[in-house]
């Protein structure tokens, strides 16, 4: 997996393939079901032996560092690197020696951005090189995050723990997630937050670099509700944090269809009604969420679904001064 087709990265590099579920998030993990087909499941779970990348394969970022200067000219920034999307660095489980081996590439191509996303924000402190000092200045630290329970445990955890970038993946969005909770900014002067005694930061959002959201795609994927998606968007603007919004995932709500990959045959559309696409019937839900506010949702599939929240496509990214 070097090339990809998510789109807040350039690349992807997993060291080894393998993890094990921690949370709901993991319910329909991709990264499970591509191991299920290739490999017949053998690195999935507590105890399985996790599947090693050869010594070419780990070449590869160093080719990329090398390649820098034509990066930069055409895109006027590093290359990003997504570790581990087959994976997770901060398992219980990594193979031996493999952890500290990443962490030596990391060092060694300072022309790529590693993105390490991690499900065990709690391992990060503990298992971070010794050199790691405020962070790797070509190293951004993320958290899963699907839900607000999983936000009120983590996040703060993030924020505890050296990064040059701290960032969230909010995907797949299971639930609405308030990012300005009171008793959470409380509990900030806790915490040793090295690295933004100089940032003037006040809230919890904006102790954070970066947020993404996104749907759940696949066979079973859980509908996203629209105020969730929308709410953290208007939380983002007021708090001045880029925000990412990746795609619907296979469900769409009626009120974005005009923004979206849509052939609507019928002369008359109401909400809740069948809905005819290209002569089949769609699947619909209408969706009440977990806060009430009712959703008719329709499930179209990832790509007709696109990456368009009410119109409008949003894909910030931190600011990096290098």
């Amino acid at each position: 997996m070097i090339t990809t087709g998510i789109s807040w990265t350039d690349s992807t590099f997993n060291a080894w393939e393998g993890c094990t579920k921690v949370g709901p998030g993991c319910d329909h993990c991709y990264a499970e079901t591509r191991n299920g087909r290739f490999h017949a499941g053998a690195n999935w779970g507590p105890g399985a032996p996790r599947l090693l990348r050869s010594d070419a394969y780990w070449r590869e970022p160093i080719k990329w560092n090398a390649a820098h200067a034509e990066f930069f000219a055409k895109h006027g920034r590093r290359q990003r690197v997504f570790c581990s999307s087959l994976a997770d660095v901060f398992d219980n489980e990594a193979p031996a020696g493999q952890r500290e081996r990443l962490f030596e590439l990391i060092r060694n191509t300072p022309n790529l951005d590693w993105l390490l996303l991690t499900k065990r924000i709690g391992n990060a402190a503990k298992m971070l090189p010794a050199d790691w000092g405020n962070g790797y200045p070509n190293a951004w630290l993320g958290a899963s995050i699907v839900n607000q329970e999983e936000a009120d445990r983590d996040i703060l955890k993030l924020l505890a723990t050296p990064a040059h970038i701290r960032f969230l993946s909010m995907e797949p969005l299971l639930g609405p997630v308030d990012l300005t909770k009171e008793y959470l900014a409380a509990n900030l002067g806790k915490y040793p937050f090295k690295g933004l005694e100089t940032k003037h930061r006040t809230s919890l959002l904006q102790m954070l670099d970066w947020i993404i959201v996104g749907g759940e795609s696949g066979t079973d994927a859980r509908p996203m509700h629209p105020d969730w998606a929308r709410s953290l968007r208007d939380q983002c603007a007021a708090a001045g944090v880029p925000y990412f919004f990746k795609q619907w995932g296979e469900w769409l709500p009626f009120t974005d269809f005009p923004y979206a990959d849509i052939s609507i045959l019928t002369a008359d559309i109401v909400p809740g009604e069948n809905l005819y696409q290209d002569g089949s019937l769609l699947s619909k839900d209408n969706w009440q969420g977990q806060d009430g506010n009712a959703a008719t949702m329709y499930k179209v599939g990832k790509v007709k679904a696109g990456e368009m929240l009410e119109g409008v496509r949003h894909q910030a990214f931190p600011v990096i001064l290098s």
